[in-house]
């Protein structure tokens, strides 16, 4: 997937929606990339690497679907983690506290 199946309303969206069903690691990590993206100081390399992967998560047709019981969400998982290897030095401290604050104000305990 390339970064042109990325939009701000359907990446909100698809968290909104399946974040319990996708659990805190992805959560946590398309949060991490989103919140990257968000920083002046990340080059266009990195945010192109971080919009790619965030469109691949929220694209309808994934390699394997989403809807699938305990495998739906190992390719976004791996697409994240991808991403995030590839740009952490962008992956701040700041960024990961903005995470966790968004997981903690959403979910409280519910993610896991």
């Amino acid at each position: 997937m390339t970064e042109t199946h990325y939009s701000e309303s359907g990446f909100w969206d698809k968290l909104k929606h399946f974040a319990l069903a996708a659990g805190s690691n992805v959560v946590e990590k398309a949060l991490w990339l989103y919140y990257a993206a968000q920083r002046p100081e990340t080059p266009a390399w990195a945010k192109a690497v971080i919009f790619g992967a965030l469109g691949y998560f929220i694209f309808p047709l994934d390699v394997i679907p989403d809807a699938v019981p305990v495998l739906g969400y190992t390719d976004d998982m791996a697409t994240l983690a991808a991403a995030v290897a590839t740009v952490s030095l962008y992956i701040t401290d700041e960024v990961k506290q903005l995470a966790q604050q968004k997981m903690q104000s959403w979910f409280g305990s519910k993610l896991k």
